[in-house]
């Protein structure tokens, strides 16, 4: 991608409005481009186009024109979640017109280094605590990216003095070329978003983005626990900060005892007396206990994992080790990860919307003590979910499934041999449905028990988004 100002006067085309295309339009409109922004929404349905079209911009709605991306186009700035088989991304190939996600346009403009955070699971917590992080050490962080504020308005916003801690995701990251974060942090890949990618092959590689353009000056900070991330981030130039729960690391962040390993969804053995802490071990040798696990501030396995990513990036960036401890036992969850609801009649209940693949759930459903109720479904990308069997197997008292795959919800019940299962039909609107779910675990808890929202799906089937699915669950909770 060329400089910015090298796009005044020729056309560059933004596929896809919302918050991003939006950013990235008014952007190329003020560098003086030709902007023909497009979404294939109808124009109702569009509340940024007014705007836009106010500004001077070429607004177009309803439907992707076959002549939107022409031989004048010099640019197609894409939405993230726009599949690359759309027309106008096939008619840009043809004729060889680049087509960037808006992280490629943030590189080049941040005059902030950047922190780039991507992975399959433990995104958002991760960036959101990495920023409290460089907040409570003096580093003057701007959060911003998938986890909801564009990454061009942050970067226009950014100075040199501020860190840009930015949550990527592969759809964000495959659409980049020279994309280049100073810190590089990769937590963890797992097998999903293959509807999009195509396969683990492209999805890895769009994930491995991330390191592409690092030199020896940046820094790749990894989980040295899972071999593919391991393997990809070792093929870096940059420095290698690891970190790891279960390995004692010569150089990195680790924890002190190592916890014992388990496959995703497993509990580990109870260890009473054992005191664990953070420790980062640095190149010269030295040695820095951070912080007590047991008083983080979030609970569960993964996110022990999600303070060491979160630390190791932090440290990267150059926060003292001192300014962390607080703010490592002060972070609470992010709304939609493991979040507490509130205790209704005896019951509590857990908003776990973003768990949006089979693996996320699993660890869900590992960090919390049976019995427990399970709301899960949603998106068909063509899973049959059986990575759950040994949760729904050991750590389920019930299972309410609704959405496109509830019956695949309950195949995997069945083979787990759990009886109380409650499949939800639609009933009404999307809301009703979630409320009804909601309803019939609330009948198979008792006091004691927990009801855990955690979907292992996308919610596109029935809902806008995860945020818009999450706020009905805890709305419906409360209202019990």
């Amino acid at each position: 991608m060329r400089p910015l100002d090298e796009y005044r006067g020729r056309q560059v085309v933004v596929l896809g409005l919302a918050r991003s295309g939006a950013a990235a339009a008014k952007l190329f409109h003020n560098v003086g481009a030709i902007v023909v922004a497009n979404d294939r929404k109808p124009r109702e349905e569009c509340p940024e186009a007014e705007e836009l079209e106010a500004l001077g911009l070429s607004i177009v709605c309803g439907g992707h024109p076959d002549d939107l991306v022409t031989e004048q186009t010099a640019l197609l700035v894409k939405n993230p979640g726009i599949p690359y088989t759309a027309q106008p991304i096939r008619r840009a190939a043809e004729l060889g017109v680049e087509t960037v996600t808006e992280v490629e346009v943030a590189g080049m403009l941040s005059p902030a280094p950047i922190i780039g955070i991507t992975g399959s699971n433990g995104k958002t917590t991760t960036t959101s605590w990495t920023g409290a992080l460089l907040e409570a050490a003096g580093l003057t962080p701007i959060v911003a990216g998938n986890i909801g504020r564009p990454l061009v308005d942050a970067a226009q916003e950014a100075t040199a003095h501020n860190w840009l801690v930015a949550e990527l995701s592969s759809f964000q990251l495959k659409g980049t070329s020279a994309f280049r974060p100073r810190i590089a942090c990769l937590l963890n890949l797992a097998e999903t978003h293959l509807d999009y990618h195509g396969s683990m092959e492209d999805y890895v590689a769009s994930k491995a983005k991330l390191f592409a353009n690092q030199t020896s000056d940046d820094t790749a900070v990894y989980n040295a626990d899972d071999p593919v991330v391991r393997e990809v981030a070792e093929r870096s130039e940059a420095r290698k900060l690891p970190f790891s729960l279960t390995q004692r690391l010569p150089v990195g962040v680790s924890i002190e005892p190592p916890l014992p390993a388990v496959k995703p969804g497993e509990s580990a053995p109870e260890e009473p007396g054992v005191v664990r802490w953070i420790v980062y071990r640095a190149e010269d040798g030295s040695e820095r206990r951070i912080a007590e696990v047991a008083k983080l501030g979030i609970p569960g396995r993964h996110n022990v994992m999600n303070a060491l990513a979160a630390v190791a990036a932090s440290l990267a960036a150059g926060a003292s080790p001192a300014a962390l401890k607080k703010p490592l036992e002060e972070f609470r969850a992010v709304e939609h990860r493991l979040e507490y609801v509130g205790e209704f009649h005896g019951v509590r209940y857990y908003n776990d919307s973003k768990a949006t693949n089979p693996v996320a759930t699993a660890t869900a459903v590992a960090s919390f003590p049976a019995p427990l109720v399970l709301i899960a479904g949603g998106l068909d990308r063509g899973s049959d979910y059986m990575e759950l069997l040994p949760v729904f197997r050991d750590r389920l008292k019930g299972l309410v499934a609704f959405g496109q795959t509830r019956d695949k919800m309950r195949k995997v019940a069945d083979a787990a041999g759990l009886t109380s299962v409650i499949i939800v039909e639609p009933e009404g609107d999307a809301a009703d449905t979630l409320r009804l779910a909601v309803k019939e675990a609330a009948r198979l808890a008792e006091p004691g028990d927990t009801v855990l929202l955690s979907p292992a799906c996308a919610s596109w089937d029935m809902f806008p988004s995860y945020e818009v699915r999450g706020r009905i669950f805890k709305e419906s909770a409360h209202t019990l």
